[in-house]
């Protein structure tokens, strides 16, 4: 009985061709991979500054996990939080220029830990409909009433900021949204939560390495203080190469977290041993401009070569760069096309997206070179994409 629920799940999701498979990763990852046993270009990941498999990342976390072991083998607040986690906290709050920093062991764990604590039924959270999941469900399970605004339409927020009779208003956004690879208008949303009284939080997962200088990301960006925004999270897993979240803000803020993010205390801490790489890691993309450089000259390369060939790219200009289809059966046709002639680009369908906008997300690294970017046109190239459209 149990079993048979089980397979009409999985018969269901395979029917609408959504049905996911994991590839497995033989190499570390790079532009060119093992992947299934076989030799690949990827085009992607998220590691896009090329640090997930620096040396010097690799030998800090050798050294670390030699002095402190593999595992913290306790949660924060009992005897999991080590002097690598202290450090990068404290550098990781002076790069952002904010009085503390707290570390999550994932960035859903960062968004859910931040609204349990603050939000509670009475309350009105407000999210781009566009969000990551991970900000969507925290906004859900918060017990806060929960309302989602059309992607990037801050008039559609300020009419439902004024209709709001919530006791406490929390607006929250991606500042580069992870599927479309566009950006959110930070000084103007900062702005309506000053105007109706809301907390404002940034999720800067895709910002943060990539935009601002030295890489500190979106609000650095647009010139967004601690005053205009109170909340500032952003993963390690993607520019820095590593694994875990931060969140970021004044004292008192991450106080209330320490004392009442169920996500936080209730979980063992991150390995000693990823703090210390994620330190090496923080210094690398702090004084190497050159990465954010090259990655953003393979982004306008990889541009220019699409609107010569006639591809349909989305209005980007971060490393996020997606190829719009619309039709989940097409967008599968070519992301197994392009696995056959060595590249991997993933297919990204609902519900990751919404009905009817499957597309491929290409994404940069600044490991990627010239010639890669060029040879991934050239297989785009042997694409029919004006039949893709007309199919869409």
């Amino acid at each position: 009985m149990v079993e048979d629920y089980f397979q009409g799940l999985l018969s269901e999701r395979q029917e609408q061709g959504l049905y996911r498979q994991r590839m497995v990763l033989d190499s570390p990852q790079d532009t060119r991979v093992t992947v299934n046993g076989r030799q690949c270009l990827a085009f992607c990941s998220n590691d896009y500054l090329g640090l997930a498999n620096h040396p010097d990342a690799v030998a800090a976390f050798k050294r670390a996990a030699n002095q402190y072991g593999m595992g913290s083998g306790a949660s924060n607040l009992i005897l999991g939080h080590s002097r690598p986690h202290h450090q990068l906290e404290e550098e990781l709050a002076d790069f952002l220029g904010r009085p503390r920093v707290l570390l999550f062991s994932t960035g859903y764990m960062a968004n859910l830990g931040v609204m349990s604590a603050l939000m509670k039924q009475g309350d009105a959270v407000f999210q781009d409909r566009l969000n990551h999941a991970s900000l969507l469900d925290a906004g859900r399970l918060s017990g806060a009433s929960f309302q989602r605004f059309k992607h990037r339409e801050l008039d559609d927020l300020e009419q439902r900021l004024k209709s709001s009779r919530a006791s406490k208003k929390l607006i929250a956004t991606d500042g580069v949204f992870s599927m479309d690879g566009d950006q959110q208008d930070l000084p103007r949303l900062a702005q309506l939560a000053r105007n109706y009284q809301a907390i404002f939080m940034l999720d800067d997962a895709h910002g943060f390495g990539v935009l601002g200088e030295q890489g500190r990301g979106s609000a650095n960006h647009f010139g967004l203080g601690l005053e205009e925004l109170p909340i500032l999270m952003a993963t390690l897993g993607k520019s820095l190469g590593t694994f875990g979240a931060f969140v970021a803000g004044s004292e008192a803020l991450i106080e209330v977290l320490i004392q009442f993010s169920r996500s936080y205390i209730y979980t063992t801490a991150m390995p000693p041993a990823v703090s210390e790489a994620t330190r090496t890691s923080l210094r690398i993309m702090s004084k190497e401009q050159w990465r954010r450089d090259h990655l953003f000259e393979r982004v306008k390369q990889f541009q220019m070569g699409c609107r010569e060939l006639g591809i349909p790219l989305m209005p980007s200009d971060t490393p996020i760069q997606p190829i719009m289809i619309g039709s989940i059966e097409k967008t599968m046709e070519v992301s197994r096309y392009l696995e056959r002639r060595g590249i991997i680009v993933t297919a990204i369908r609902p519900p990751t997206v919404p009905r009817d906008s499957s597309r491929l997300r290409v994404t940069f690294s600044a490991s990627h070179s010239h010639e890669q970017v060029n040879q991934l046109l050239d297989v785009l190239s042997e694409i029919p994409w004006d039949q893709l459209q007309d199919a869409a």
